[in-house]
């Protein structure tokens, strides 16, 4: 694992050179694809080329060529073939995501940047318990293809595990029969009998559900937290969803553990959190994957202007686009980041290009909510679960406003305090959402709905989202989230 840290620290420092590598090999291997030739990448020399002849691509843009693949094409996207595909938790629609996951992709991509994740844990942690023991995967399931026989698709945690190299599985728990699980409340129960009697000294999941998982252990061994149940666990590597609002819950079920960020999505591995004394991520350089960023203001243009590393600044949000081993060419994969260092280039992940409300104009971003709702917690002494935000439309003889809908494990000593945090917090970090809070006059204070626990679990069991990889979307920027939950509230609980 140390064999590798001078690898990171090189393109640390030479982040430029790096990329550069990355962008000369992707095109070079794309060339006779049905996309390299479309566009020419046999003549392309230089990222301008590049930008002028390649189109920005979302999802929808590169549909029609993924559904070819789902059917079995190859050579299409990319060269090598393609029989594994990522299945997004369509967070954002109703319409699940099907990427295209190449083997240079698991290889230079994912299983590196799990690889980089240990080292890291050994930078940090020199006398770490980490290999005393095996580390609990809170992971998705596996499905057939039902267009091509021999593909399959499912959670891209799911694919990680399903391709691991031996010492992988073997650093691993729970068995992989048992992490590929499709119903997810028999996962939790078999994934807790199993884990239980072994010395779990990390986990890596998505907070909301290694939560639940954790709650369970505790409700069958008895034990106050989890350190009973596994002295030797020390670590929690996380992703997928902002931390800090579950941080004070997780100190609880595991006092005095690390935590770790990573930045891994159905697309590919981005980021990892290299020094546990900070809360920003190593933007990773290395992982087959070509980077490019368009500021917040110029995204919703039909040709936005796109900035490479060097031309970044700090602690302005960019939307991020990238190229990789995969076939995603110039490709939106919806989410917002902020640079907190170019020396080395760090980020935070802000949020979301779909993600947002801005129903009057106040542009309320996930880091916002996030920032709002963990100082109303500290200052009420609540413990969060989980929530979500969208519009109070204007009416004929109503002003607008936002709803909240959160789910305490500890409910806050005061909701009226909470609430009122939340707003003064939001305008503070908003100036936009302050101007339309001024004296009422496009926007009243939140109305927030404090909702059984239990609540979001159901709803997303309802909408047949249950899975380790699914995530509660925290802000819309329309009421069908909120409506569906407040029906759910006043029919079943």
């Amino acid at each position: 694992m140390k064999r590798r840290w001078p690898k990171i620290k090189h393109f640390m420092q030479h982040p430029d050179e790096v990329q550069k590598r990355m962008f000369t090999k992707l095109v070079e291997l794309a060339k006779n694809t049905e996309w390299g030739k479309k566009y020419h990448y046999k003549d392309i020399r230089r990222f301008e080329q590049f930008q002028e002849r390649v189109p920005i691509s979302s999802y929808e843009d590169l549909y029609p060529y993924i559904e070819r693949m789902l059917k079995g094409e190859q050579n299409v996207l990319w060269s090598s073939k393609i029989n594994w595909f990522a299945k997004s938790s369509g967070t954002t629609n109703a319409r699940s995501k099907f990427i295209p996951v190449s083997r240079e992709t698991l290889q230079k991509c994912h299983f590196r940047g799990g690889r980089d994740m240990l080292s890291l844990v050994v930078v940090n942690k020199p006398d770490t318990r980490f290999f005393r023991g095996k580390g609990l995967s809170v992971g998705g399931s596996l499905s057939p293809n039902p267009h091509w026989q021999g593909t399959y698709y499912g959670d891209v945690s799911a694919v990680i595990m399903h391709h691991m190299p031996r010492w992988a599985q073997y650093l691993r728990a729970p068995s992989l029969e048992t992490a590929l699980m499709p119903n997810w409340e028999e996962k939790i129960e078999a994934m807790a009998a199993e884990a239980i009697p072994l010395n779990i000294t990390s986990a890596l999941g998505v907070p909301t559900w290694t939560i639940v998982l954790f709650k369970r252990i505790l409700e069958i061994t008895g034990a106050k937290h989890i350190k009973e149940v596994w002295p030797d666990f020390e670590i929690f590597v996380h992703g997928a969803v902002a931390f800090q609002p579950y941080r004070e819950l997780f100190d609880s079920l595991a006092p005095g553990i690390s935590y770790m960020e990573t930045y891994n999505a159905s697309e590919g591995f981005f980021g990892l959190q290299d020094d546990l004394s900070r809360d920003d991520m190593l933007l990773m350089l290395d992982y087959d994957m070509f980077y490019e960023f368009i500021p917040l203001s110029e995204v919703d243009k039909e040709h936005p202007q796109t900035l490479t590393l060097d031309q970044v600044e700090l602690d302005k949000n960019y939307a991020i686009i990238i190229s990789n081993s995969s076939g995603l060419w110039r490709y939106k994969i919806g989410d917002t980041v902020k640079f907190t260092s170019l020396s080395p280039f760090r980020v935070k992940i802000t949020g979301r290009t779909k993600h947002f409300i801005n129903a009057f104009g106040e542009e309320v971003i996930i880091e916002n909510a996030e920032t709002a709702i963990t100082a109303a917690c500290n200052a009420t002494g609540a413990v969060l679960n989980n929530f979500t935000a969208g519009p109070i439309y204007l009416g004929s003889q109503s002003k607008g406003g936002h709803e909240w809908i959160i789910e305490f494990a500890e409910n806050p000593s005061s909701m009226d305090t909470f609430s009122t945090v939340l707003d003064q917090t939001l305008r503070e970090v908003n100036s936009d959402y302050d101007a339309k809070r001024h004296l009422d006059m496009a926007l009243i204070k939140p109305v927030v709905h404090n909702v059984p626990e239990g609540t979001f679990y159901e709803w997303l069991k309802q909408r047949g989202k249950i899975g380790g990889q699914i995530k509660v979307p925290r802000l819309a920027n329309s009421r069908v989230y909120l409506d569906e939950i407040l029906n759910l509230v006043n029919s079943r609980f």
